[in-house]
C-alpha cells in the first residue's frame, strides 16, 4: 500500500484518473476505504474498485463524496470528464473481471503448544493505564484500572478461544487485553522475545476474527484495540528483521486505526512504514509515507514535526541536502509550538519526547546526507543533534536505543573524519553488546562496520574494531 500523490502522473483511462482523486481525497480525510463505504452504505470492496477504476460513479454519488471528502468539486469534476472521456465500457456496478485487491495476511496461524500464561516471564502486568507507551482504547490517556492478574488470564484465554462469544466481557476484556500488551512490548523492549511476538499475534488473530463476526459492544474500541495489537506486532517483527511481515502488520494497524478514528496509531504506523521503505532504499515510498503522516492529525504540531523528520529521512536518501535541511527546519517549527492539545494525545507525548525524536532523526538524516557528499560541516552538526539525543534519552533508559544512539554518534565522528574518537566510542559499547540485538541496531551497525571498513589501511585497531560489529550486526 502506498500513500497517493497529487502530484503523480494521471492515469490514461478517464476511470482510473477518477479513482486516483477519490483515494487521494479519502486518504486525506484520514479514512479507511471500510469507514468511507460505511459513510455513503457501500462495502469497502466497491471503494476499492471505484479507486481502481473498475467500477463507474454515478454524478450523484461522485456529489456526494465530493461533499463528504471536501473535496471542492475535484471529485464531480473528474466524474465528469471519465464520463465524456469514456462512452463505452462496462456500465456503472457492473462486475469487473479484476478482482478487488487481497488484504495482506497477518502473520502466523494456530500455534501449537501451549501460551505462555499472562503475565509474561519477568514483565508484570501494570495495574492501571496508559502504561508503556500504550493507552486504553476506552478511556484514552486519561487513566484507568487493570482487572486483577488471575482475571486478565481468564478474559484473555476465554476471549481468544472465542472472540465472538465474548461480547458480554466488554470493559474488563478491553483493558485485560491492553494491559497484556503493554507487558509484552515491555518484556521485548531490548531485543528480539519470540514468546512476546506470538503471543501478541495469537491475540491479534483472535481480535481480527472478531471484527470480521459484526460491529458489536465495544466495537470501536476493539477496532482501536485491534491497531494497536497490529502496530506491535509489525514492531516486534521490525525487531526480528523480517520486514515484509512487518509492512503487513503496519497496514492493517494503519486501517483498523483510521476506522476507530484514532491518529496516533496511524502515526506510528505511518512512521514504521516509512522506516521500512527506508531500510529498502527506497526512498520514494519513504517520502510518501512520511507526508500522510501529518494528515492523520492536521490541527497537531506533534503529527506535523514528526511528518516532517520522516520526510528530512526520506530526502536524506536520495542526497537532497538542501530538502533535508529544510524539512528539519519545519520539524523545530512545529516543536517550537507543542501546546497542551498535543501533550493530551498520548502519554508519551511531552516536548522532552519529542525533542528526543526530533533531534535522533535530524542526527540520522544529517549523517546520510554528510556521508553521501563527504561533508564534514554538516557531519558535525549532525555529531551535535546525535549527543543531544543521546543526553536526552538518560542514563537508565532502553539500553539498545542507547546502544543506536552511541552507534550513530560513532558514525557522525567517522563522516567527519575523526577515527579515532569513534574508536574510541565504540570499543566499550561494542564490548558490552551481545548478539540478537533489534534489526534497527543491526542495521547502524551495518553502517558504521563499512565505514570502517574503508579505513583499514589505517592501522590493525581499526581492523579489529571493524570485525567485531561484523559479528554483531544481523
Amino acid at each position: 500500500m502506498h500513500p497517493s500523490s497529487v502530484d503523480a502522473p494521471a492515469p490514461a483511462d478517464p476511470w482510473e484518473a477518477f479513482g486516483t482523486r477519490l483515494r487521494h481525497w479519502r486518504r486525506r480525510a484520514g479514512l479507511t476505504q471500510a469507514r468511507l463505504g460505511t459513510e455513503i452504505g457501500y462495502d469497502h470492496t466497491a471503494i476499492s474498485k471505484l479507486e481502481h477504476g473498475t467500477r463507474r460513479a454515478t454524478l450523484r454519488l461522485a456529489d456526494r463524496l465530493d461533499g463528504l471528502l471536501s473535496a471542492g468539486g475535484d471529485l464531480l469534476a473528474a466524474c465528469r470528464a471519465a464520463e465524456d472521456g469514456a462512452p463505452t465500457g462496462p456500465p456503472t456496478g457492473a462486475p469487473s473481471a479484476t478482482p478487488a485487491p487481497a488484504r495482506s495476511p497477518l502473520p502466523g496461524g494456530p500455534l501449537s503448544g501451549r501460551l505462555p500464561q499472562p503475565p509474561p516471564p519477568g514483565s508484570p502486568l501494570p495495574t492501571r493505564l496508559p502504561a508503556h507507551g500504550v493507552l486504553c482504547p476506552l478511556h484514552g490517556a486519561a487513566g484507568c484500572a487493570v482487572p486483577p492478574p488471575e482475571d486478565v488470564a481468564a478474559l484473555h484465554a476465554a476471549f481468544c478461544a472465542d472472540p465472538a462469544a465474548a461480547r458480554g466481557a466488554g470493559t474488563d476484556t478491553v483493558h485485560a487485553l491492553t494491559a497484556l500488551l503493554a507487558a509484552h512490548l515491555r518484556a521485548g523492549e531490548d531485543r528480539p522475545d519470540p514468546g512476546a511476538g506470538a503471543a501478541v499475534e495469537h491475540t491479534l488473530r483472535a481480535l481480527a476474527r472478531r471484527l470480521a463476526a459484526g460491529a458489536a459492544d465495544p466495537g470501536p474500541a476493539l477496532a482501536r484495540l485491534a491497531a494497536e495489537y497490529a502496530h506491535a506486532a509489525g514492531g516486534l517483527r521490525l525487531q526480528d528483521g523480517r520486514s515484509a511481515t512487518a509492512m503487513a502488520c503496519f497496514d492493517r494497524a494503519l486501517s483498523w486505526s483510521g476506522l476507530a478514528g484514532d491518529p496516533v496509531t496511524q502515526v506510528a504506523a505511518l512512521g514504521d512504514m516509512s522506516t521500512l521503505a527506508r531500510l529498502e532504499g527506497d526512498a520514494a515510498s519513504a517520502l510518501g509515507y512520511a507526508r500522510e503522516i501529518s494528515r492523520a492529525a492536521p490541527d497537531r504540531h506533534w503529527t506535523g514535526s514528526l511528518a516532517q523528520v520522516y520526510q528530512a529521512r526520506a530526502h536524506a536518501l536520495a542526497g537532497d541536502v538542501e530538502a533535508t535541511v529544510r524539512h528539519i527546519g519545519r520539524a523545530w517549527l512545529h516543536l517550537d509550538h507543542l501546546d497542551r492539545r498535543d501533550e493530551s494525545d498520548a502519554p508519551w507525548l511531552s516536548a522532552d519526547s519529542m525533542r528526543l525524536r526530533v533531534e535522533s532523526g535530524a542526527a540520522a538524516a544529517l549523517r546520510d546526507v554528510a556521508a553521501a557528499l563527504g561533508d564534514r560541516r554538516l557531519a558535525l552538526h549532525a555529531l551535535d543533534a546525535a549527543r543531544t539525543a543521546l543526553r536526552l534519552l538518560g542514563p537508565q533508559q532502553l539500553p539498545a536505543t542507547r546502544l543506536l544512539f552511541t552507534l550513530r554518534i560513532a558514525d557522525c565522528l567517522l563522516c567527519a573524519d575523526e577515527p579515532q574518537a569513534a574508536l574510541a566510542l565504540l570499543g566499550p559499547a561494542l564490548d558490552g553488546a551481545a548478539p540478537g540485538l533489534p534489526a534497527l541496531v543491526g542495521h547502524e551497525l551495518r553502517g558504521v562496520r563499512e565505514r570502517l571498513a574503508g579505513r583499514r589501511g589505517r592501522g590493525p585497531e581499526l581492523a579489529a574494531t571493524t570485525r567485531r560489529p561484523a559479528r554483531l550486526a544481523r
